[in-house]
C-alpha cells in the first residue's frame, strides 16, 4: 500500500520537517491579480470580496476557488480567504525556490477553506486538508489531514488529523489520522553520498527467484 497510515505521536517529528528549499520569496512582494464573477470592494475598511470562478495569482502563487475575501492591513500586507463550492475543496499552487540548474519545484494543496496570511507569509488548509510537492512533473511528498499549516519563511509544516468539523461533513482523512508519503532526499548534484566508499561498490543484482515471486 503506498500511502502510510502515521500515528499522531509522530506529528511533531513531521511539524520539524523541512524539504529543504523555500517558497519563492519574491512572492510576497507582488501585487494581486484577481479574476471573478463579482466584486464587492470597501474602501474604507479596505476590504474585497470575489464571488464565482475566483482565480488569484500573487507571483508564482495561484489560488482558485468559488469565494476569495481579502482584505489589507495599514501597513499593506494583503490577507486572502479562498472557499470552495460545497462539497469541493479550493486550490493552491507555488513554485519553489531551487539552486541553479536543479529541477523546478512546486507545492500545491486543496483545502474546503485556505487561508493566505502575506505578513507572516503562511497557508493554511482546512478540512479534507492535502498538500503535495513536485519535482518537474513527478509527485514526490504528500500529506493529508483534516488542517495544514505551511509555512513559507520557515518551510515547515504542521499537520492536524482530529480538527473538528460541522455536523454532517468529514473533517480530514478516516478516522482522524494523519497520512504521509515522503519520499527519500535526492544528494545534490555532484555530491558524493556520505560514509561512501573510497573505490566503487560492485553491482548488485536483484535474485531471479524474487523476481519469480517465489517463497
Amino acid at each position: 500500500m503506498r500511502k502510510q497510515l502515521l500515528p499522531l505521536l509522530l506529528l511533531c517529528a513531521l511539524a520539524c520537517a523541512s524539504w529543504g528549499v523555500r517558497a519563492e520569496k519574491a512572492d510576497r512582494n507582488k501585487p494581486m491579480n484577481i479574476e471573478a464573477d463579482a466584486l464587492r470592494h470597501d474602501e474604507l475598511k479596505q476590504t474585497s470580496v470575489f464571488t464565482g470562478r475566483v482565480v488569484m495569482t500573487k507571483g508564482t502563487i495561484v489560488l482558485r476557488g468559488a469565494r476569495l475575501d481579502v482584505r489589507q492591513d495599514p501597513d499593506g500586507f494583503q490577507y486572502g480567504v479562498v472557499t470552495a463550492e460545497a462539497g469541493q475543496r479550493a486550490f493552491f499552487r507555488q513554485k519553489r525556490d531551487t539552486l541553479p540548474g536543479a529541477p523546478d519545484e512546486y507545492v500545491e494543496g486543496e483545502g474546503e477553506v485556505i487561508e493566505y496570511d502575506g505578513k507572516a507569509d503562511i497557508v493554511k488548509f482546512i478540512r479534507r486538508a492535502e498538500l503535495r510537492r513536485y519535482r518537474e512533473a513527478t509527485l514526490t511528498d504528500e500529506l493529508q489531514g483534516a488542517t495544514i499549516v505551511y509555512n513559507n519563511v520557515t518551510d515547515v509544516f504542521t499537520v492536524d488529523g482530529q480538527r473538528t468539523a460541522p455536523a454532517g461533513t468529514a473533517s480530514g482523512t478516516p478516522g482522524g489520522r494523519v497520512r504521509a508519503v515522503l519520499a527519500p532526499k535526492e544528494p545534490a548534484s555532484g555530491a558524493a553520498p556520505a560514509n561512501a566508499p573510497a573505490t566503487p561498490a560492485p553491482a548488485l543484482r536483484s535474485s531471479p527467484q524474487l523476481n519469480d515471486g517465489a517463497k
